[in-house]
């Protein structure tokens, strides 16, 4: 039986990866109209998002992360909560709580669910670590069950459901920090830096002169589910994979192939979860710039927004003041030239194949051996047996 795949659905695929693309340059066309520069995190957004992924976006105040997220949610028609996280905040205030309403006609009294912000497509869950771990909790079961439990009933989140958390670096008194176990919840961990000296010069002049640009929304909610169907289907070869689960073993500094500067540097490595994520974002950014397989390019592209908030350094890199990012880029480069080793001993032959240890400390025991046995015979070159003494002394 033929294990080709059929022709039709080969052009269904490359249609539906086209779809894709040309949404993704559309959603960005329409982004731009309001939000100046930032296009490295504009892509990862819109790569996690269509790989049905949460991000924690990192950034000073005054970076258009609110203004970012909700013109996002009005491109692609979806409803929007912003909830701002204080140290006050309670479950039952992002989740909702029952309450009791009369009813007008009867008189009746009933314990009635009133939803709480959390019943959205796109939740900007802003400044996430000045709530304490008790409403944290609630939403990381919103994050990863899509669902919310009040009063011991389990209510389903619409679909789809995404959270945009955003942390500021700067002020962290007062704050409780995310446990790694809330950490690891998000797909990616999004660096958010200062405009360009041209992009603040555009964004100044726009934003100053009173205009307005008016959106269209480019998608739907249920063109935007069809789409995410389409990242899954994309392949990744084996090699592609194994370079994921790879660059997330290594930085282990437990492990056995785990390199030096892991070792001296990382205190707890990024576990299976890294691994998942790093073939998920592969597929969705190779399916947004309009290609049909994911390769190891985009594996490497998105390797440190997945990776650098699983990495916990120890205090050996705070001194040094190295980050999880320099510890990424240190993996791929340690990576790519395992595989150029590895790529370049298949392709030479057998006699020009770089000798490895085994063979060196062969060589070298029998070189040793030969030296020995020439110092027990040094009449006797080359260990090579003397015919005419032996004949002298039968005769």
């Amino acid at each position: 039986m033929s294990t080709e795949p059929n022709r039709d659905e080969t052009y269904d695929a490359v249609e539906a990866v086209a779809r894709l693309k040309e949404a993704h340059s559309s959603i960005l066309q329409q982004i731009q109209k309001v939000i100046v520069g930032q296009e490295n995190v504009l892509d990862e957004l819109l790569t996690a998002m269509f790989a049905r992924g949460h991000c924690l976006l990192v950034g000073v105040p005054g970076l258009a992360k609110t203004l970012m997220v909700r013109t996002l949610a009005q491109t692609l028609h979806m409803e929007f909560n912003r909830i701002q996280f204080t140290p006050d905040l309670m479950p039952s205030d992002i989740t909702g709580m029952e309450m009791i309403q009369e009813d007008r006609e009867t008189g009746r009294r009933a314990m009635t669910f009133c939803k709480g912000p959390l019943f959205s497509n796109l939740i900007l869950a802003d400044e996430v670590n000045r709530t304490p771990p008790r409403t944290q909790a609630a939403m990381l079961e919103a994050m990863q069950e899509r669902q919310v439990t009040v009063g011991g009933e389990r209510l389903p989140l619409p679909d789809p459901f995404f959270v945009l958390a955003t942390q500021n670096p700067i002020e962290q008194e007062g704050t409780y920090p995310l446990p790694e176990a809330q950490l690891d919840r998000f797909m990616f961990q999004i660096k958010v830096d200062y405009p360009s000296e041209a992009d603040e010069l555009t964004m100044v002049l726009r934003t100053t002169a009173g205009d307005s640009s008016d959106l269209e929304p480019v998608l739907d909610k249920a063109a935007f589910l069809d789409l995410q169907k389409i990242v899954p289907m994309i392949p990744a070869p084996e090699s592609t994979v194994a370079r994921a689960v790879s660059l997330a073993r290594l930085s282990r500094p437990d492990a056995e192939e785990a390199p030096d500067f892991v070792r001296e540097y990382v205190r707890w490595g990024a576990g299976p979860r890294a691994s998942q994520y790093l073939i998920l974002g592969a597929k969705s950014r190779a399916a947004l710039h309009g290609r049909c397989c994911a390769t190891d390019e985009d594996v490497n592209a998105v390797a440190a927004a997945v990776m650098r908030h699983r990495i916990l350094l120890n205090f050996n890199a705070q001194a040094e003041s190295v980050e999880p990012d320099d510890v990424v880029q240190q993996l791929i480069q340690y990576v790519n030239k395992k595989e150029d080793r590895s790529s370049l001993s298949r392709r030479l032959p057998s006699a020009f194949r770089k000798a490895t240890p085994q063979d060196v400390d062969d060589q070298s025991s029998k070189k040793t051996l030969k030296k020995s046995n020439e110092s027990s015979n040094p009449s006797l070159p080359n260990n090579e047996p003397d015919n005419d003494s032996n004949e002298r002394q039968e005769s």
